[in-house]
């Protein structure tokens, strides 16, 4: 069990973010795509778990200061760090092949995210301001293996969007490093030491405002209104704005902005806006007659 964990499976909510091309395509019914897509999905899987493990294989003796950090299995002592390495390579090899097998341009787009995230965990997260926007890249590379699975081209809007609310994510949870730091008076990321309170409490508001903003001219931008032959996708909205306020009110009124993974998992206002929002899209994308009812009540 403590090996399995050391992979973080539950971290691998994250590569759902594969699945978007398809759905925003009106295509996820092809059965084809969807399991060259869940193949893609365990393959990146494995690849980002290798990540995770190097990275705890790295920050051993920082994660056994951390407060919760400490009970990862090998700043635990559980795993020892041969049993890690053969995870890693076993993880590496297998993701890898099942790439490759599936798609070159996939392949490709896997191996930079890999090579990114290597980058990440060997020094670049000690760097403030890129350690958030290499996590948000990650996101866009997980849409862009997507559409390359799926042969279905990725938008502007998409790759703007998908960016703006991962680096959202990123500096909640920075600030959430620099709560803990100020709780306990102990650097549990080397890049806390350059960002303080004010200055991530301005940036969460300037990003926050800018994806509010950027969503709404999606919505309303003639090419949306074309792709989908609808102009009603500013109702969508609604669940946006609601996912952000209450993310805001997850991070500035309970302070526990520390994990969106268990924030997603844990959170049912979240998951309530995340399940009405893609409801709503989905009967745009695929029910022409959703256009007639709501044409009806307004």
């Amino acid at each position: 069990m403590e090996k399995i964990k050391l992979l973080r499976p539950h971290h691998w909510v994250k590569n759902l973010f594969l699945f978007v091309p398809l759905f925003f395509s009106g295509d996820i019914f092809n059965l084809p795509k969807l399991m060259e897509l869940t193949i893609g999905f365990f393959a990146f899987s494995l690849v980002a778990s290798c990540i995770y493990v190097l990275n705890d294989l790295k920050d051993i003796e920082a994660d056994r200061m951390h407060p919760k950090k400490c009970k990862r299995p090998l700043a635990s002592g559980a795993v020892s760090k041969p049993t890690a390495y053969i995870l890693l390579a076993v993880c590496f090899i297998t993701g890898a092949g099942l790439a490759a097998y599936l798609h070159p341009k996939f392949l490709f787009i896997t191996g930079v995210y890999f090579c990114l995230n290597l980058s990440y965990s060997l020094g670049l997260k000690h760097v403030s301001i890129l350690d958030v926007i290499i996590v948000a890249i990650g996101f866009v590379l997980r849409v862009k293996a997507g559409g390359a699975i799926a042969s279905v081209h990725i938008s502007i809007w998409l790759t703007i969007m998908v960016f703006l609310l991962a680096l959202f994510m990123a500096v909640a949870k920075r600030r959430d490093d620099v709560k803990l730091k100020m709780d306990t008076g102990k650097d549990v990321r080397k890049a806390s030491a350059n960002y303080n309170m004010d200055f991530l409490n301005v940036v969460l508001a300037l990003i926050s405002a800018i994806t509010i903003v950027a969503y709404l001219m999606y919505t309303v931008s003639p090419h949306s209104i074309e792709h989908y032959g609808t102009h009603r996708l500013y109702h969508t909205c609604l669940f946006v704005i609601g996912g952000i306020f209450r993310y805001l009110q997850i991070t500035y009124v309970e302070n526990n902005s520390g994990s969106p993974t268990h924030i997603l998992y844990k959170d049912r206002f979240l998951q309530l806006t995340i399940v009405g929002w893609v409801l709503s899209f989905y009967f745009i994308i695929y029910f022409n007659e959703f256009e007639y009812f709501i044409a009806s009540l307004f």
